[in-house]
């Protein structure tokens, strides 16, 4: 399938600092946020956390910032990330924690993980939404981390909602979520979620 064969929409979302980056610096596997940047997702977590301790993306949200998440994965029936989210996560323990399947954008193919954990690695960006769009059935697709993944998707054209959430840190250094994109995108905001943790902010992608 084509990635413009459309059925349910596709919804990509990051949390970014001040200054605009997703990492603080040396993100890598058991630091996957970077220096620093486990501050980035206090509104995921539910408050501070480190990467030294058992934590369940979700788990003790704030009402604004369940609100926001809620809603942009209101609809969706699969997700996909890419290979450094996967990785720095360590795999969620072996086991997709999301709704759905879980497509990771990797050219490592070759370490396919059992169905049964509901993963599923694809190489290429069109054939991993394809995968995801499959998978979905009706329903949409959500597409998260890394930047570079969200970067191909906004390129390619496909987003249909954009959520943006601004921590309030400036990290000073790491990656950066618009790093060397050069498309003209206009956005329209459809709605601002605000927690002590993160304003969170979601656009529509005009076209």
């Amino acid at each position: 399938m084509s990635t413009t064969e459309r059925r349910g929409p596709v919804k990509a979302a990051i949390t970014v600092s001040l200054d605009g980056y997703v990492t603080g610096p040396d993100d890598r596997a058991g630091q996957g946020l970077g220096v620093g940047g486990e501050r980035l997702h206090h509104w995921v977590m539910g408050g501070p956390w480190t990467y030294d301790t058992d934590h369940e993306p979700g788990a003790g949200m704030t009402d604004p910032d369940r609100a926001y998440y809620d809603t942009l994965l209101e609809g969706t029936g699969a997700a996909l990330c890419g290979r450094g989210m996967y990785d720095s996560a360590g795999a969620w323990g072996g086991r997709n924690p999301f709704e759905g399947t879980l497509v990771v954008l990797t050219h490592r193919t070759e370490d396919q993980p059992d169905p049964s954990t509901g993963f599923l690695m694809v190489d290429g960006f069109d054939e991993a939404l394809a995968a995801a769009r499959r998978a979905a059935g009706d329903g949409g697709v959500a597409i998260g981390g890394g930047a570079d993944v969200i970067r191909q998707a906004l390129r390619a054209g496909v987003v249909d909602e954009l959520g943006i959430s601004t921590a309030p840190v400036v990290l000073g250094g790491g990656k950066r979520l618009f790093e060397g994109f050069d498309r003209d995108i206009d956005l329209k905001i459809l709605a601002v979620h605000q927690s002590p943790y993160a304003v969170h902010t979601r656009y529509a992608v005009v076209r």
